[in-house]
């Protein structure tokens, strides 16, 4: 059972939980006698699930994962490219974003700064509420784990940024100071690891009105994030032993199935360690966009349009040559394309299912038929297309292949590349490639990491990761990798350093002295 399907209609939750979405915004200081306030609010084990259920809103919104947090994560990687007519996408692919207006970026900003302000509700106010003990800390746990996954976000894509960890007063200005990028790191790292003894490994033998409910943070989660935090920040100890320990839980697998990842009639599945959750059946008939949210919003995802094919969606997103060409590179053990292809994109080749057409005879004589379109997530063998606007499939943001192949980068980084070897081949497996694990091992730390870059290309195209695997690996900082990266994606052309980050939105540096705008802008 999905618990999202009351998440908007907890009015006064909303109320009191939705009122800053950024981290510094001035408020007016008017009291609305019909509405609960935080004094009167915060009163029973009901109160606290409907406040932590407020904190997961903002991953629904336009600028969380109903369109625009995916589209931020994919657009900048060499996997993916954009001929998006609006701005905000297009100019966010070519490293050519300004300030002057702030759609897109913006909008995720926002958004993750509202799931924080929750966040810190739940943090400030559950502790003093008599409740059972088990169910307090089920919710303090989730209110640390999204805490940390917003700011992750905010810190990955956007440096230093403000780290308020308590409630703004409604009637002051509030105004944090701006972070370094290590201290924000710190934030994550701290949050994700107060979250883990808080959590559980699964809701199905709890005890408490949440027993059974999908979609919520677990001790998996928090541990999967944290070894990834420790990733990004290059503690590959640490990491190794964090996500040895998911691997540890035994509760996650790999599906047999690799597209079934992607589709909603296999949505938190074994192989999902956090998705967050859409739905077409449930909440209003209103698309939800930004800000307090409001009951008669639906829960639906808009990354189907905005990533379909032409004719059936807006085609703002669509994959490289290059990644197609990744693909050919190796073939399976019975001689066939890597299985993964035909379940990422669309391309030109006989009998391509297409929203009940076929491929070649849609674009026939047309630029697109040697073009590549985006697969994943698409409605394409239950719609005749994408304009509703309305998909149901939630988004995958951690996979236990993920995990696994995290875990062998950084037994790579530590000198382990026979381990590392062992776990990429688990995931080769699944795509039913050749068995290289004896050739794999025998390899340099560096062939290694070569490797690792192919492999993560092919597993997660199209699902966020390309980016950020290129600006951790100091590819950017490389020429050698950036005249590579150009090669492979014209628009890293534009490319120069500060703009591996998103630039701060214009209305936060004017509401707030103690930030300053991102180097570049």
């Amino acid at each position: 059972m999905k618990f999202f399907k009351n998440i908007f209609n907890t009015c006064a939750a909303t109320a009191i939980l939705g009122l800053v979405a950024t981290s510094c915004s001035k408020k007016l200081d008017q009291s609305n006698p019909n509405l609960e306030t935080t004094e009167t609010f915060w009163k029973d084990s009901s109160d606290a699930l409907q406040g932590i259920n407020a904190a997961y809103a903002p991953l629904l919104l336009d600028g969380g994962y109903m369109r625009f947090s995916p589209i931020l994560l994919d657009v900048r990687g060499d996997d993916v490219m954009s001929n998006s007519g609006w701005t905000a996408i297009a100019q966010a692919a070519k490293f050519t974003l300004g300030t002057s207006v702030a759609d897109g970026y913006g909008f995720a900003f926002d958004a993750y700064y509202e799931g924080i302000y929750r966040c810190n509700q739940v943090i400030k106010n559950v502790p003093d509420i008599n409740m059972d003990d088990d169910i307090k800390n089920r919710v303090l746990g989730q209110a640390y784990f999204l805490r940390g996954l917003y700011y992750f976000h905010l810190v990955n894509m956007w440096g230093r940024v403000p780290l308020p960890t308590t409630p703004a007063a409604s009637s002051v200005d509030y105004t944090v100071t701006q972070s370094t990028e290590e201290e924000g790191w710190q934030r994550v790292e701290d949050d994700f690891t107060a979250a883990i003894p808080l959590l559980p490994t699964s809701y199905n033998n709890v005890s408490g009105s949440d027993q059974g409910e999908l979609g919520r943070a677990t001790q998996g989660a928090a541990m999967a994030y944290l070894g990834k935090t420790y990733l990004f920040t290059k503690q590959y100890d640490k990491a190794a032993a964090e996500f040895k320990a998911v691997i540890d839980l035994g509760v996650y697998g790999l599906m047999d199935n690799y597209g079934d990842n992607f589709t909603e009639s296999f949505e938190n599945n074994k192989e999902s360690i956090f998705e967050v959750q859409f739905s077409t059946t449930v909440g209003g008939t209103v698309l939800g966009w930004q800000g307090i949210p409001n009951s008669t919003w639906a829960k639906v995802s808009a990354r189907a349009v905005t990533y379909g094919a032409p004719n059936f969606g807006y085609t703002d997103v669509q994959l490289t040559e290059s990644a197609y060409n990744e693909f050919l590179q190796e073939k399976s053990a019975d001689g066939s394309v890597d299985l993964r292809l035909g379940e990422t994109m669309f391309y030109n080749k006989p009998n391509e299912p297409l929203y009940f057409k076929d491929f070649q005879t849609i674009y026939a004589g047309t630029p697109y038929l040697n073009q590549f379109f985006a697969k994943k997530y698409e409605n394409w063998s239950t719609k005749a297309d994408e304009f509703d606007w309305k998909s149901g499939i939630n988004e995958r943001l951690m996979r236990y292949s993920d995990v696994l192949l995290m875990y062998a980068e950084a037994e790579n980084e530590l000198g382990n590349v026979s381990e590392c070897a062992n776990y990429i081949t688990l995931v080769r497996n699944r795509a039913k490639l050749t068995v290289r694990t004896t050739e794999f091992a025998s390899y340099s730390q560096d062939q290694m990491r070569t490797q690792i870059s192919h492999e993560r290309l092919l597993e997660f195209c199209l699902e966020g990761h390309r980016f950020d695997d290129i600006k951790r690996w100091g590819w950017l900082a490389d020429p050698t990798k950036l005249a590579a990266l150009k090669l492979r994606d014209s628009e890293f052309n534009n490319y120069i350093p500060g703009k591996e980050y998103y630039p701060i939105p214009q209305t936060e540096i004017d509401n707030n002295p103690n930030v300053t705008q991102n180097k570049t802008y």
